[in-house]
């Protein structure tokens, strides 16, 4: 049966609520959408459950204002601040030779069953890295293959259950059952990693308000997932304290002055004039190149701190075809490059997510990376087997069209379209304006460039 989808994304600066449905076609149909603004979260986390429940509430309210559908399951997002990842694996005999749903299911709950998971903590998901049949080579999808055994290795999610329930409750209070929970970078990698970045590998990063969130695809198979409790806005914070301006000058500072790219002539004598606290009726001027500094400090921490926790988790060396950045601060001009040069040269795309078209809001912008990734992992017919927050089995559905599809409605949001569009995931790459003097500012070592790529590199970097 057809079921309408009501999704939550509980981002660090908003929250966007959207309802779905598949049509007969199983393309996806956007039917309402809402955001407002986050109170009562910080950095990923409820910190004040009747104020989150209100802004919840209020965005929900906005994407019910079309539509009349009854809602019949709720997913939302969560955080990685409060999450751990363990592998565990697990085997099961196949008395009649078939593998099916049903053995699928069983060593998959094995597999559970045999992870190591902290007592205070909760299974969000349960995804597989890779299947085997009676010895032979990994397995992508075992379905209706026969054997006489089956293995299986998987990443398990799990969360903090205090911190589950909190989102529970602040959802109960706003009238809302929540059926499914997807961590916030796992539903991000869904939305803008193409088949090939993740078979080969890749690792996405969403920089958001005031969270970092990272997880590192190989094989079709999620390996590992990071957090970092630091974002776009400790920019806003960091120009606040240092220029001596309210946050409000500051976030229009950066967004109007904010670049990552340096050129020298440029900016030796532009200057910008900026209210002062407590003194707002007048004002100074900042040198612009001062500014920059500023940012490009802020901005170079976070990618350091992400690096530094991939090489200490091993995962480094097996980064694939690269790195993938989303979220709010991927739109700073120069964010390519400067990636570029602190992940010691691997290659580095800055992407927007999967772009549904429809009558409401545009999610080709990468805030929305989120948002769309729950839509796909509750309504993408073709998706992988695992186990859900639930522990029940996310099954495939067979879809005779190869090409992932989505509806595109006509002019009027109500409408439904006749039209369908191959989506594309939308990328936005950044390049170096201006001439031979333009630079990235100068605060990364030099024999972080590298010596040049391979051959092979070059093949992996024109897929990618």
């Amino acid at each position: 049966m057809n079921k309408t989808l009501l999704a939550i994304d509980i981002g660090s600066a908003n929250i966007t609520a959207v309802i779905a449905r598949n049509n007969l076609d199983y393309k996806i149909n956007i039917l309402g959408t809402g955001s407002y603004k986050s109170d009562g979260i910080n950095k990923g986390v409820i910190s004040n459950i009747e104020v989150a429940s209100k802004s919840i509430k209020e965005a929900v309210l906005l994407a019910k204002r079309n539509t009349t559908e009854q809602i019949d399951s709720t997913v939302v997002s969560i955080s990685g601040a409060y999450t751990k990842g363990i592998r565990s694996s697990g085997s099961v005999n196949i008395p009649n030779g078939l593998i099916t749903e049903n053995e699928i299911n069983q060593v998959l709950q094995m597999a559970l069953y045999n992870a190591t998971i902290i007592p205070e903590y909760e299974v969000v998901h349960v995804i597989p890295i890779f299947f085997k049949i009676d010895d032979a080579a990994d397995v992508e999808n075992p379905l209706n293959m026969n054997g006489s055994r089956l293995e299986v290795s998987v990443f398990v999610v799990t969360a903090k259950r205090t911190a589950l329930t909190n989102v529970q409750s602040a959802l109960k209070i706003a009238g809302i059952t929540v059926n499914n929970f997807v961590l916030d970078s796992y539903a991000t990698a869904i939305s803008v990693l193409d088949e090939q970045q993740k078979k080969f590998g890749a690792t996405v990063i969403n920089i958001g308000a005031t969270t970092t969130e990272f997880i590192c695809y190989k094989g079709t198979s999620v390996i590992y997932n990071g957090f970092i409790p630091v974002g776009s806005n400790h920019i806003t914070n960091d120009l606040s304290v240092m220029l001596h301006t309210p946050p409000i000058a500051a976030e229009k500072i950066k967004t109007e002055y904010g670049s990552l790219l340096k050129s020298s002539e440029e900016l030796a004598n532009k200057k910008v004039r900026t209210p002062r606290i407590g003194d707002e009726k007048n004002s100074s001027e900042v040198s612009l190149e001062h500014v920059q500094t500023i940012i490009h400090a802020r901005v170079e921490e976070v990618i350091t701190l992400v690096r530094n926790n991939l090489k200490k988790s091993g995962i480094h060396e097996s980064m694939g075809t690269g790195i993938v950045i989303t979220g709010g601060m991927s739109k700073l001009e120069g964010m390519k490059e400067l990636a570029t040069l602190v992940f010691d040269n691997l290659p580095v795309k800055i992407s927007n997510p999967i772009n549904i078209k429809n009558g409401y809001m545009s999610f080709e912008d990468p805030t929305m990376a989120s948002i769309v990734g729950l839509l796909l992992f509750s309504l993408e017919p073709n998706r992988n087997f695992e186990l859900d927050s639930n522990k029940n089995l996310i099954k495939k559905v067979k879809i005779e069209e190869a090409p992932r599809r989505i509806e595109e409605p006509v002019s009027t949001p109500t409408a439904k379209s006749e039209a369908i569009k191959e989506e594309k995931v939308k990328t936005e790459e950044y390049t170096i304006k201006g001439d031979h003097n333009t630079t990235i500012l100068p605060t990364i070592s030099k024999d972080k460039k590298g010596k040049g790529m391979s051959k092979f590199w070059n093949v992996i970097t024109e897929w990618f």
